[in-house]
């Protein structure tokens, strides 16, 4: 009875905050114990931070004597970089430091948006050529033409320029004039052409062909009303251009689409999640789980919702992050028929850390997603084949394409990428795609494997509604 109410009054005075009796001999025990046990860990904390100040001495020390006594003189935040480049390196590949000089690329992969002109350049022979104006920007406006040979950048010659030295030159301040001096395909004479630079946004949901006018074809079959949209990235803008395709494609009464999202490398987790949303309406989309941050999960909206109709998704060993992400969810909810082949197996994510007031940044992987079955995607260094990773296709849809046949597909749909108007001599334009001329046309086994599907699901449904 004593005890029990020594205990309520010891209760009592934590709660209210006033004084606790004397204490029973075994709970003075239980008390040093306790008091031993935050000792010993207030110690351990200390003896840690003081270890990591003498690991962080170490490393400051040898960057200064690095600095002081090597035989070339060196400077400091190259050496300081340097250090933090060999501390991701000890990392997963993904995790990487990104210093002030390409912070901006980072910034434009991710938004898929920067300030230019609006065109695709390569190089052909040493000559800097235009692959393609992007539709409607001030490239496209202005006139230039897909082979078009850039000689000039603001009256300085690109001789020698490589792509990168190109690129620069053409971005620049929203606002701003660029000056081109070009020769259009198949002729000789100079041309120069003044362009004002806009903020440029870059497609990433693209069609098979397209229409007169520069904009995509969704409609893949106007007679079957078979949809096909390419997803080529995963940025901020996707999820909303998919959705006016889609809506597109709804009044037109589509019955089947094929979502392809082969070579479609990832992007946002976000984008990721909000394009599975538009095609399931409840469940499970992904979850996340870190060391240090909780556990989280995305579930399905029921307004928005794309449904009633067959749907495939095209994946390939180079689709991967993002693009696991939908196909997984959409295989998981048997909403979606999974062809082609096994995908790449990257089932981590990646937090951007802005450094230096946003100057620089480190890309470090921060959590691992599952699937809406909880099945693990990542695929690990030492993983085999018959380990569960990636998203495999269905059971009779595998299937995989040579490496010629791969090299054939991404120039094919680099071709019906150019965006050529009248004006353009296309055979001399076509000379800086000499691949995309062949004496037998290319064929996308893959994508015909398919339309296959597609045609014969809806073959089936009009035989069940007699």
């Amino acid at each position: 009875m004593l005890r029990r109410c020594c205990v309520m009054m010891l209760l009592a005075g934590f709660l209210l905050g006033g004084a606790c009796p004397a204490a029973l001999p075994d709970e003075k025990q239980t008390i040093k114990e306790n008091e031993k046990k935050q000792t010993d860990s207030e110690n351990g904390k200390q003896s840690h931070e003081e270890n990591d100040y003498e690991l962080y001495k170490l490393l400051v020390d040898s960057i200064d004597q690095v600095r002081e006594n090597y035989v070339q003189e060196l400077d400091r935040r190259e050496l300081i970089e340097a250090a933090i480049r060999g501390v991701m390196e000890k990392l997963d590949p993904y995790s990487s430091y990104i210093g002030p000089n390409d912070i901006e690329q980072l910034r434009t992969a991710v938004e898929s948006e920067f300030g230019g002109i609006g065109i695709q350049i390569t190089l052909d022979n040493g000559e800097l050529k235009i692959l393609s104006p992007i539709y409607g920007t001030p490239a496209y406006k202005a006139g230039l033409l897909a082979g078009d040979r850039i000689v000039e950048i603001n009256g300085k010659s690109t001789d020698n320029l490589t792509l990168d030295e190109a690129t620069q030159r053409l971005k620049g301040k929203e606002g701003t004039t660029l000056t081109l001096t070009v020769i259009h395909p198949g002729g000789e004479k100079k041309e120069q052409i003044s362009v004002t630079r806009k903020r440029i946004h870059v497609e990433t949901v693209l069609g098979e062909r397209r229409k007169p006018d520069g904009k995509w074809d969704f409609m893949f079959d106007p007679n079957l009303r078979i949809g096909y949209v390419r997803l080529t990235a995963f940025s901020r803008d996707t999820s909303g251009e998919l959705q006016r395709a889609m809506e597109q494609l709804q009044s037109a009464a589509v019955r089947g689409l094929i979502l392809d999202l082969r070579f479609n490398p990832g992007g946002l987790l976000n984008a990721a999640i909000e394009v599975s949303d538009l095609f399931i309406s409840e469940g499970r989309i992904v979850s996340t789980k870190g060391r240090s941050s909780p556990e989280r999960s995305w579930d399905a909206h029921n307004s928005g919702t794309f449904e009633g109709f067959p749907m495939v998704v095209l994946v390939n060993r180079f689709s991967a992050s993002a693009s696991e992400i939908v196909s997984a969810c959409l295989q998981d909810h048997n909403r979606a028929v999974i062809m082609g082949e096994r995908t790449w197996g990257k089932g981590s994510v990646q937090s951007v850390i802005e450094l230096e007031d946003g100057k620089s940044a480190l890309k470090l992987t921060t959590a691992a997603y599952f699937r809406p079955s909880g099945k693990n995607i990542h695929h690990f260094p030492d993983a085999k084949d018959q380990d569960e990773w990636g998203v495999l296709p269905d059971k009779g849809f595998e299937l995989k394409l040579n490496d010629e046949e791969m090299v054939e597909l991404h120039k094919n749909r680099r071709d019906r990428d150019i965006l050529r108007n009248g004006n353009a001599d296309k055979a001399a334009a076509d000379k800086i795609l000499p691949a995309a001329k062949k004496e037998k046309p290319f064929v996308d086994r893959q994508l015909q494997m398919a339309i296959k599907y597609l045609t014969e699901e809806l073959a089936k449904q009009k035989e069940d509604a007699r």
